[in-house]
């Protein structure tokens, strides 16, 4: 039987074990710089889509808001393989064409999109994380983005 004082020593020292890895995992996210390969964030409307809309289906093919990051991911990329044209603000991109928009502010912007349920769209882009500080504060708010998008989509 483990006596009370080793009982306490290993919650102690698991105690510590938990913060030092939390500290770790907090400088590091500070530190480390936020790149990717591309600043493209690419959606697509795929072949079919408008034909079932008009049979009556809900095809929810877009998001109703896209995040990006001004010089991380800030550039939109649409491409319709659908049958038909889609509008995405004052664009009308022709079946096998793709839009690209790129952002130099941060904002809040909505567009008008044939391709959403909703016929709109939000694109939100945020500041570059430059200090050490927002760095840790855009990871954390890009992984509860992806855990809500995960959980909501899952249910």
């Amino acid at each position: 039987m483990i006596s009370d004082r080793a009982n306490h020593r290993i919650i102690e020292t698991s105690i510590w074990l938990i913060l030092m890895t939390l500290t770790i995992a907090i400088a590091w996210s500070a530190i480390t710089p936020v790149t990717f390969a591309s600043r493209d964030v690419i959606f697509e409307i795929p072949k079919g889509t408008w034909a079932r809309r008009m049979a009556g289906n809900k095809v929810d093919i877009l998001p109703s808001e896209i995040y990006l990051t001004l010089g991380i991911h800030d550039v939109l990329v649409l491409r319709n393989m659908d049958e038909v044209p889609q509008i995405f603000g004052p664009t009308l991109m022709m079946p096998g064409q793709s839009f690209r928009l790129p952002f130099e502010v941060a904002s809040i912007n909505q567009f008008n999109c044939t391709a959403h349920t909703r016929g709109q769209m939000t694109i939100i882009v945020d500041p570059q994380p430059d200090s050490p500080l927002s760095r840790v504060v855009w990871r954390a708010r890009t992984w509860y983005r992806i855990m809500i998008k995960h959980f909501t989509t899952s249910a």
